[in-house]
């Protein structure tokens, strides 16, 4: 290993890859390999602990060095475990970049000796700050495919992880010799926490991925399929058939969870609709929303983000809304659109279940501010097993 120290970044970020691609088809083996980084985590945490408990009782010390290269192995292996799930999840125009930029350069500063051991390991508070973000991300990653957690809970917990690893860090920056120090360092403690939950948005879902997105005019309710994707059209075009903002979302078996539609126009938010969808289908959950009744002044820019419960963006859904005389509807040529051949199973399922806001057949009724309507639909698994 000593002489091929970038074979352990290799096999992280391959075993990632295949728990990536395992975790997609259901099988068990990528639990496997997200409970093993988790309890080679739990030992880092102890590694002071266990090195003295084995002095005492063997008489002699692991070498501090091998300690050391024992904890950059795990470092490697877990940084590179995680990045692809956050590549594929991340929405690359948004702030997310930024925190899955930081996890790229966190595992490349793993496989790179010099900065880790030179720059890194030498500076206690960096170097904790370094592995708390290495935990924080491998427990968004774990929790959802080993505990069926959904993604709130999952980034209340690591979240919660990380605030308590971060404790150790300022304590060696923060000599608690006064009592004001001591508030000082609990105070840090919990601003990194607030922080942490304020910047969530920044933070991908590393267990959800849009597998198919649609803006349409047309649906297709027997089968459940959106009709021809369009990213422009006018505003009679609009106000005569509605739209539908169509998404099937990839998510781990098991995991129930609930997201939004949220409609923006020019930037201002008009609707947020949850819909609950539920893990498992291997081409992913289909859930949409259908808008029909709009604002006197509809032209320009339409975006509709998808949402976790915790404001985590899964993706976006975009299409512009012109003048009357303008060019017909367009065909969608997003690259985040999958190729067409890509179609749902003609089963259709047991049964649609209604949103919230909105029956299958019948309109919300309007508000005295704002007569606005939505129909909110979702469908759900296909009644047969896994497989389909």
């Amino acid at each position: 290993m000593q002489r091929h120290p970038g074979v352990i970044a290799i096999f992280g970020f391959l075993s990632g890859v295949a728990s990536f691609v395992l975790v997609d088809r259901q099988a068990g083996l990528a639990k496997v390999l997200a409970l093993v980084l988790l309890i080679s985590w739990l030992w880092l945490i102890m590694e002071n602990v266990l090195r003295e408990r084995i002095a005492a009782r063997f008489g002699f010390e692991l070498p501090r060095p091998l300690l050391r290269y024992a904890t950059q192995m795990i470092h490697q292996e877990s940084l590179f475990f995680v990045l692809p799930f956050f590549f594929i999840t991340t929405t690359w125009n948004s702030s997310q970049a930024l925190f899955s930029g930081l996890l790229a350069a966190a595992a490349l500063v793993s496989i790179t000796d010099p900065l880790y051991y030179k720059w890194l390991a030498p500076r206690r508070w960096i170097f904790l700050a370094y592995h708390t973000l290495a935990l924080f991300a491998v427990m968004l990653t774990a929790l959802p495919i080993i505990f069926k957690l959904n993604t709130t809970q999952s980034y209340q917990y690591s979240l919660a992880a990380a605030v308590l690893l971060s404790f150790p860090s300022l304590f060696s920056i923060i000599t608690v010799r006064k009592w004001w120090r001591g508030l000082l360092l609990v105070g840090l403690t919990l601003a990194i926490g607030a922080v942490g939950w304020v910047t969530r948005t920044w933070v991908p879902p590393a267990t959800l991925w849009l597998t198919e997105v649609a803006i349409t005019t047309e649906f297709d309710n027997q089968n459940r399929s959106p009709g021809e994707g369009i990213d422009s059209l006018t505003v009679s075009q609009l106000r005569s058939s509605g739209i539908y903002a169509y998404t099937a979302i990839n998510a781990p078996r098991g995991l129930d969870e609930r997201i939004y539609h949220v409609w923006e126009h020019n930037g201002r938010e008009l609707e947020r609709i949850a819909l609950d969808i539920h893990g498992g289908r291997e081409k992913g959950y289909r859930a949409w929303t259908h808008k029909k009744n709009f604002p006197q002044d509809v032209e320009g820019d339409w975006e509709i983000q998808v949402l976790t419960d915790a404001g985590q963006m899964i993706g976006v859904l975009r299409f512009e809304v012109t003048a009357d005389g303008s060019a017909p509807a367009n065909s969608s040529k997003e690259a985040e659109q999958p190729p067409a051949d890509v179609q749902e199973p003609a089963t259709a399922p047991e049964s649609a279940p209604e949103t919230e806001t909105q029956t299958d057949s019948a309109e919300e009724p309007a508000t005295e501010a704002e007569p606005q309507a939505e129909e909110a639909q979702q469908a759900d698994q296909p009644s047969t097993p896994a497989g389909n």
